[in-house]
């Protein structure tokens, strides 16, 4: 997606790419972060946001999985008035094909940086972090929830992966020039060390508000392999994927099994 400024426009979007899907015979759409509104004019932000129970991005995407039949895993939408702190959440739904919702998640880790480009990002001044993992059972497996920046700390990906999570979903609206160093390395390391499928709808292009994403929605298998990029363009792509093989790689390489729990204390000699 090019997720921008009005709401509407983005629900639109998706309701409309949610019929498509099912019409090409997908059971389970994807969508990126900040997927119904991006805007890092805050105070325009703040005139527009909405709690989740009155957010109409979400209701407009729970009508549309319902109505086709499709589990829709909304990668995030930003909320306000949800914490005590008055910060907003940065939050991912699981929605099944009747339009419940069957997983909440906060991001966990916020991007505060300084960019040698001149760009600063502070997640932390606006967005509180999330306290909870989450990974939730779908008709295709356990799947492990977590947005963008999180795809940096492996031990969140281990954790999910100890409860049993055989696929790991990363949307993301990463930059361009972080995109362009990391974002296929990180992806295809979260995807090999955990033996899993890793699903990571992306932003990309120009955006209302002026940033630049990098897109390359990807999805890699268990062995690090990338059997999908949609490159720098928005739209729908459709992938099959063969859970077997999950297993498969798990037998040739067991590292889930050898895996050790180690103390964090380090020695220093």
């Amino acid at each position: 997606m090019t997720s921008g400024i009005d709401p509407a426009v983005n629900a639109a979007a998706m309701t409309e790419v949610a019929a498509r899907a099912k019409g090409e015979g997908a059971d389970i759409l994807f969508t990126p972060e900040m997927a119904g509104y991006l805007d890092r004019d805050r105070g325009r932000a703040a005139a527009t946001l909405r709690r989740e129970a009155d957010d109409p991005v979400l209701a407009q995407v729970r009508d549309a999985a319902a109505k086709h039949g499709l589990w829709v895993h909304l990668g995030s939408i930003p909320l306000k008035e949800e914490r005590s702190d008055g910060r907003w959440a940065n939050r991912s739904f699981m929605i099944d094909d009747s339009g419940e919702i069957r997983a909440r998640y906060d991001k966990i880790h916020l991007f505060d940086v300084d960019l040698a480009t001149g760009e600063s990002w502070r997640e932390s001044s606006v967005y509180g972090p999330g306290e909870q993992l989450v990974a939730v059972d779908t008709p295709w497996g356990r799947m492990g929830l977590s947005v963008c920046y999180d795809m940096r700390f492996p031990d969140l990906y281990r954790a999910l992966t100890n409860a049993g999570a055989k696929i790991l979903l990363m949307p993301a609206a990463f930059t361009v020039p972080t995109g362009e160093a990391h974002w296929h390395v990180l992806l295809r390391a979260r995807a090999i060390e955990a033996g899993c499928f890793v699903i990571a709808a992306a932003q990309t292009g120009h955006h209302a508000d002026g940033r630049t994403t990098y897109g390359h929605s990807l999805i890699v298998g268990p062995w690090g392999e990338v059997l999908l990029d949609m490159g720098g363009e928005a739209g729908l792509a459709l992938a099959e994927l063969d859970l077997s093989s999950i297993e498969d790689v798990r037998q040739r390489v067991p590292a889930l099994a050898n895996r050790r729990i180690l103390p964090m204390d380090v020695t220093v000699s």
